[in-house]
């Protein structure tokens, strides 16, 4: 029996997600995707200016938007892909912290909106997607997180708490699988 490489595997499974999530993608963005899974799963092989992983996100983006050129681009890059990962992959872990899960998509929408303004970036198509369906695409990655044992979500409440921050339809349907009706009219009355 042949083992699949972690390219083919990424593949499979980001496939898989996006289909049962019911999300259309690009096939730029779904490449984009595995590529950004191979990368975490392979940290030498980072693109540049990932230095600043242990600062503050909004201190990330400033950095990013002083900058020009290259540099500019890799670091909106590296915010964007690092915030979709987190929040797809470890959102539970936002709970106990200053931040939660808006913050890491507010800032991963507003890198990738960034990127997709630029000029002939070669991944401008897919860069607009992620901005425009951050959520979803964070729904994809905590899909294929659950698939492959990354994380569990017991805490009922914080799945409620998750769905009224980002309005995720996959967080949703797992309320409704659980058998609890989302009241969107709550909206973010309770959260601060």
């Amino acid at each position: 029996m042949d083992e699949l490489s972690p390219t083919e595997l990424f593949k499979d499974l980001v496939n898989t997600a996006i289909s049962r999530q019911q999300i259309r993608a690009a096939e730029l963005t779904r490449y984009y995707l595995v590529d950004l899974l191979c990368r975490f799963l392979r940290p030498d092989q980072r693109i540049l200016f990932a230095d600043d992983s242990g600062k503050p996100l909004a201190l990330r983006l400033g950095q990013a938007l002083e900058s020009s050129g290259l540099e500019q681009r890799a670091r909106l890059r590296n915010l964007g892909d690092f915030s979709l990962f987190m929040s797809g992959f470890f959102s539970d872990s936002f709970r106990r912290r200053c931040v939660d899960v808006d913050y890491y998509v507010s800032m991963g929408e507003y890198a990738y909106g960034s990127l997709a303004r630029r000029e002939h970036d070669a991944f401008g198509v897919a860069f607009s997607e992620l901005a425009g369906k951050f959520v979803p695409f964070m729904d994809v990655l905590g899909d294929i997180s659950e698939r492959v044992g990354m994380r569990t979500n017991n805490d009922v409440l914080r799945l409620y708490e998750k769905w009224l921050r980002t309005g995720s339809v996959r967080d949703g349907r797992r309320l409704e699988d659980k058998g609890i009706a989302p009241n969107a009219a709550i909206g973010k009355l309770f959260i601060q």
